[in-house]
């Protein structure tokens, strides 16, 4: 990512270390509640069938999770193949070991890894890489943070997919309870999502695939780009 200078650099690391300390054991357990149950279709207006459905198109046989939240979508997706390689990229430990243990029936290897910065895998190593509700936790503009799909882009072989979703703050329809819980979201450091609109997460994927697809539901919007 580009700085303007060193204290630029050192606020943005620590923003995203901060935002990735609530997600403990503890808050992990109720996760999948909070999210899949409450806000995603309650005040993002977007029902995880979404999301579960992009999972099911996009994932490959050796695919690359970064943001790994808990695992709850690729437990309940149908991969291509019956043992499939997943990697777990995070910077939290915690919820490396939280998936891991829930991805137990598979092969998983678990990678502490900044989105931010180039990924600790092996370039064109994976089917697939997914960047799932991770990039509204991220600090800073999507112009800043687009840089987290070309890491991505660069872990996947040439035909394989990256795909992902994001909640945005402006270019998508807002409720009004849904921007209530996105400013309360941001003020405590949750989400860094209040410069993050529809055509800047555009702009990103054109910069980094021919062909891609980019759709709204609700306040999120759900994407996928074709590595050539």
């Amino acid at each position: 990512m580009s700085t303007e200078n060193g204290h630029r650099t050192g606020s943005l690391d620590q923003a995203v270390l901060d935002g990735q300390a609530p997600y403990h054991r503890r808050a992990l357990t109720f996760y999948d509640l909070v999210v899949f149950r409450g806000s995603a279709p309650l005040f993002w207006r977007c029902s995880p069938r979404n999301f579960l459905q992009m999972y099911n198109t996009c994932v490959g046989a050796e695919h690359l999770e970064i943001g790994v939240g808990t695992g709850y979508l690729l437990t309940r997706t149908r991969f291509p193949v019956s043992n499939p390689k997943i990697t777990l990229a995070d910077l939290n430990p915690a919820t490396l070991d939280f998936t891991a243990e829930r991805l137990a029936h598979f092969k998983t290897t678990k990678v502490v890894a900044n989105a931010l910065e180039p990924l600790p895998v092996p370039e064109e190593s994976h089917d697939s890489a997914a960047l799932s509700f991770l990039l509204h936790c991220i600090p800073g503009s999507l112009r800043e943070k687009g840089v987290a799909i070309r890491h991505a882009a660069a872990a996947v072989r040439p035909g394989g997919t990256v795909f992902g979703s994001t909640v945005l703050s402006s270019g998508v329809p807002v409720t009004g309870a849904g921007r209530w819980l996105m400013n309360d979201l941001n003020a405590k450091g949750v989400f860094h999502n209040d410069q993050d609109d529809l055509e800047d997460l555009r702009d990103q994927l054109k910069q980094n695939f021919d062909d891609f697809d980019l759709v709204v539901r609700g306040s999120v919007g759900l994407f996928r780009g074709r590595k050539a």
